[in-house]
C-alpha cells in the first residue's frame, strides 16, 4: 500500500491570492512579451528616452516634434515588456521537519511556494525551483509551460533530508547559476550563521536580483512554551539535553530575538524583503497580505 503524496496546493489559499498580481519591483530581463519591464531598449510599449538617429535606423521611429524644435533627427526608444523569471528556493534541511502542531515547517514552506508558483504561472511567467539543505539537492530551471508546475510539485514531494542547513553557500551557488536577472524567493527557517546568509544575499543583490526571504518558523520556536522537565533533541546537531525549560527560557528568547534582529538589519541594508511566516498562521491571509503590500 503506497502512501498518498502530500497536497501542497490548497484551493482556499489560491482563492485568496489568485486575484493579486505578482510584479517584480526591480527591472528584470526576459525575451517574451509579458507584464514586466526589461532593461533592453526596443520599440515596444512604454517610452524610455531619445537617441540620435544613425544611418540604417528605421525612420518610422523618428520623433518629428523634436526635429521641428532642433532640426536634428532623434528616435524614440521604449522599454520592452517582458516575462518575470522567478526562482523558488525551498529549505529541505532536517530542522524544517519540525512541527509542534499538524504541519511541519517544510510542509508550510512547500504550500507557500506551490501557491506562489501557481499564481506566477497563471500570469504566463516562468518559475524555477531549487530544493536544498547543505547543498542544492534538486534544481529545476525556470519555465512557463503547464508541465513545469507538475515537475515543481514532484521536486517538493521528496521531503526534508537529514542534512543541516547551509543557506549561505547555497545562495552563492544559485547566484552563479541564475544568469538571468529575476525574482528570488527563499523559504527557510534560516538556521545558519546570519553573516553567511547576508553574504549570500549580497551576492544575489549584486547580480541585481530582487530577493524575498520568507522566514518560516514554528510557534514553539518563537515562544518557547515548554513546561516541566523536557528532553530537547537537536535536529541538525546530534545532541540531547534534559532540562527544566523555565531555567533556560529567558536566555533562549534573548538569543533567538538577537538572531532575528541581525537578520532583519542585514536584509534591510540590502533592500531584501524579509517576510515572517508562522506555521499556525492562516497562509492564505499571510500571502494575500504580502502580495497586496507589493502591489502598493
Amino acid at each position: 500500500m503506497t502512501t498518498p503524496a502530500p497536497n501542497y496546493l490548497d484551493p482556499q489559499i489560491l482563492a485568496r491570492v489568485r486575484g493579486l498580481e505578482l510584479r517584480a519591483r526591480l527591472v528584470v530581463e526576459g525575451y517574451l512579451s509579458g507584464q514586466h519591464r526589461s532593461p533592453h531598449h526596443g520599440f515596444a510599449v512604454e517610452f524610455a528616452e531619445h537617441r540620435e538617429y544613425v544611418l540604417g535606423d528605421d525612420i518610422k521611429h523618428i520623433d518629428w516634434k523634436v526635429f521641428g524644435r532642433t532640426e536634428r533627427y532623434y528616435l524614440k526608444q521604449y522599454e520592452q515588456e517582458t516575462n518575470l523569471v522567478c526562482w523558488l528556493l525551498v529549505d529541505a534541511s532536517q530542522s524544517m521537519a519540525y512541527g509542534s502542531s499538524t504541519i511541519s515547517k517544510y510542509g508550510y514552506a512547500c504550500t507557500a511556494a506551490a501557491s506562489l508558483a501557481y499564481l506566477i504561472m497563471q500570469q504566463s511567467d516562468s518559475v524555477g525551483l531549487a530544493v536544498f539543505d547543505a547543498q542544492v539537492r534538486r534544481f529545476l530551471r525556470p519555465a512557463g509551460q503547464p508541465s513545469q508546475f507538475k515537475e515543481l510539485i514532484r521536486g517538493l514531494e521528496e521531503g526534508p533530508n537529514t542534512a543541516p542547513t547551509r543557506l549561505g553557500p547555497v545562495l552563492h551557488e544559485i547566484a552563479g547559476r541564475a544568469r538571468q536577472r529575476g525574482l528570488v524567493m527563499v523559504f527557510s527557517d534560516l538556521f545558519d550563521e546570519p553573516a553567511n546568509i547576508i553574504a549570500g544575499l549580497r551576492h544575489l543583490r549584486y547580480d541585481r536580483h530582487e530577493v524575498v526571504v520568507f522566514h518560516v518558523l514554528d510557534p514553539a520556536e518563537e515562544e518557547f512554551p515548554f513546561e516541566g522537565a523536557t528532553k530537547f533533541r537537536g535536529l541538525e546537531i546530534p545532541v540531547e539535553m534534559l532540562t527544566d525549560p523555565r531555567g533556560v527560557r529567558d536566555g533562549y528568547l534573548r538569543e533567538f530575538n538577537s538572531f532575528r534582529d541581525e537578520l532583519r538589519r542585514g536584509c534591510r541594508s540590502l533592500n531584501v524583503n524579509l517576510v515572517f511566516l508562522r506555521t499556525d498562521q492562516n497562509l492564505g491571509l499571510a500571502l494575500a497580505r504580502y502580495l497586496a503590500h507589493r502591489m502598493q
